[in-house]
């Protein structure tokens, strides 16, 4: 049995779902020199089988009900998405507001507003580390009793 060529590997890869350019130059790296990469993954982009917009905008779709704003940029960066390219799918993208998203999460993992400060600390990391910034997390846990130095 003979290897699958470049070209088969990435239709293989962008298949199962889209991949930005950096993704699969990382993947058909053991497989092929750089001017081979680059010359099918052109080819790709011709033919609009490979495009890193659609590709940050099906990321967003499937991932911006679970996720903050910084937390997406991030993920999309990380995946080799211009940064250009990130802030024009999430403007295309607005379902729903930050402070919606960010309240649902909590509602999905809480049962209950914090009852003091030790527990307000402890939704808000979890807020935090879903990618919802400063503003929006005191925005859903404003609830919360006053903790001193947390302003509402």
């Amino acid at each position: 049995m003979t290897e699958p060529s470049l070209r088969a590997r990435a239709l293989r890869h962008l298949a199962r779902r889209d991949h930005s350019r950096a993704e699969l130059t990382r993947k058909l790296a053991p497989h092929g020199s750089a001017e081979e990469i680059d010359a099918v993954l052109d080819r790709m982009r011709d033919l609009e089988l490979q495009s890193d917009q659609r590709m940050a905008e099906s990321w967003i779709r499937s991932h911006a009900e679970r996720f903050g704003k910084t937390r997406l940029r991030h993920e999309l960066a990380q995946r080799g998405v211009a940064r250009e390219l990130i802030e024009r799918a999430l403007a295309g993208e607005e379902v729903t507001n930050e402070e919606e998203r960010a309240r649902a999460v909590w509602r999905a993992k809480f049962d209950a507003p914090p009852k003091d400060a030790r527990e307000w600390a402890r939704q808000a990391r979890f807020l935090n580390g879903r990618g919802f910034d400063a503003a929006t997390i005191r925005a859903v846990l404003r609830e919360a009793p006053e903790t001193g130095d947390e302003s509402q």
